[in-house]
Parts: C-alpha cells; sequence; structure tokens
C-alpha cells in the first residue's frame, strides 16, 4: 500500500525544491498543489495563468480529496506538495488522517520580499503562514502525529542532516538521492511553472542560504507582524540541525 505524504508550506518556500528532492526518490511519486484550481475558482485571486489552471485542474474539492486519498499510486511512496492559503478556512480536513504530513516553514521576512519581488503585492492571506499554523493544530488533532516541521534555512544548509532526520520522523526509508536531482522541468510541475519555478529548473540541489540584508518598506514589513506568532509557533517545533 502506498504511504502518502502531505508537505504544507507557504508560496516562496523552497517548496518546488523540496518536491524536486522527493522525486529524485526511485519509489516516490509526486503531486504539485492539487487545490491551486479549487483556491481560484472560490477566491477569483488574479495570480497569473489563473484561467489555464483553472483548466488543467479539478475545481471540486472533494474529486481532489478522493484522488489524494483513494485513487490507486504504482509507487510505494506518494509526496504531496500542498500551498496552506490553498486549504481555505471551514474546509473538511477528516481526509488529512490517512496521511503522514510535514511542514515546510522560512522567515516571514524572506517570504514577503520574495513573494512582493514576484507578483508586485503581499498580504498575510497570500503567503499563508497564519493558515499554516492553524492547519498544524487541525491536522495534529486529527492524526495524532507528531507533525515534523522543517525551516528552509537550516535545509538548504544542512541537508544531508535535516532530511534524514524528517525520513525518520515519517517513518521511511532515508535515499541519498534525496539531495540531488537533474537540472530543468518535470512533466509532474503544474502549469504555474513558467510563472514561479525559474530559479529551481535551473538548480541541481539545496544551494546553502546566505543572510542577506531585507530592504522591507512598511507595508511590507506589517505583514511581518501580522504572521509572526504564527511563524515562531512552528520554528519552535522544527528540526534543528
Amino acid at each position: 500500500m502506498t504511504i502518502r505524504i502531505a508537505m504544507w508550506s507557504g508560496p516562496r518556500n523552497i517548496s518546488t525544491a523540496m518536491m524536486r528532492s522527493w522525486e529524485s526518490r526511485v519509489d516516490t511519486s509526486v503531486i504539485d498543489e492539487p487545490f491551486y484550481a479549487f483556491y481560484l475558482a472560490q477566491t477569483h485571486s488574479p495570480h497569473p495563468g489563473f484561467d489555464e489552471i483553472v483548466a488543467a485542474q479539478s475545481t471540486d474539492f472533494e474529486q481532489v480529496v478522493r484522488e489524494l486519498t483513494e485513487k490507486p499510486c504504482d509507487s510505494p511512496l506518494q509526496y504531496q506538495k500542498h500551498m496552506t492559503h490553498h486549504m481555505l478556512a471551514g474546509v473538511d480536513l477528516t481526509w488529512t488522517a490517512g496521511l503522514r504530513h510535514c511542514f515546510l516553514i522560512r522567515d516571514p521576512a524572506q517570504v514577503v520580499l520574495s513573494y512582493t519581488n514576484s507578483r508586485g503585492v503581499c498580504s498575510a492571506e497570500d503567503i499563508g503562514i497564519n493558515r499554516q499554523a492553524e492547519l498544524y493544530r487541525e491536522i495534529s488533532g486529527i492524526t495524532g502525529q507528531d507533525i515534523p516541521v522543517l525551516d528552509s534555512n537550516e535545509v538548504q544548509n544542512a541537508p544531508e542532516t535535516i532530511l534524514p532526520r524528517l525520513c525518520e520522523r515519517l517513518d521511511v526509508p532515508f535515499s541519498d538521492s534525496m539531495l540531488a536531482w537533474p537540472r530543468g522541468p518535470r512533466d509532474s510541475d503544474g502549469v504555474w511553472a513558467r510563472h514561479w519555478y525559474h530559479n529551481v529548473e535551473r538548480s541541481t540541489g539545496f544551494s546553502p542560504y546566505r543572510k542577506k540584508s531585507l530592504p522591507l518598506d512598511d507595508a511590507q514589513q506589517e505583514v511581518v507582524t501580522q504572521v509572526q506568532v504564527s511563524y515562531d509557533s512552528l520554528w519552535q517545533r522544527r528540526i534543528s540541525p
């Protein structure tokens, strides 16, 4: 029976690089942001490629859930990359009971700056950090799992240490193949890849994080302030190097 792993992240994290890492395993298939079309259909948020995304994926929440939990899978492991802001408040989360979960976080200042550079605007709702903390509590209660949390900067600087610990917490074997992958796009990438995946398509592994100045304006700093407590609550639970 396939083990289904759900990684919950906000945007402008290393979520796609992490998906590359898992897809490089011979025993793992991946699913890229399966609730993206549902989210857009519900919110009408003006994301790049809106019409293309809605046409490419189901907007029916229950249908997506069935595909993620019941659809047969040929690989021993299935890795699902989820964006926390796609999981709108009030949706039924009981489907998460049969999955093994992990959470990926990133310093809010880094997220806000990167997101603004990509889209020109950024709100607390756009980056999903507050929703991420809510989902951690809700999914922990549903599953009873002691859900592991990864900080993206620490993963970048010590993947050979943190990824084996993650696999141990998920009760799956670690593979050295998770540390590197071929350059380029993947058939498994969502149709939105051309808008967001330029950097990861050039990558062949996790690049070390180098601390740099983060020149935030007042509006950006206000978004950071709105999500900082949620980030801190998850950071305290992280797998440390």
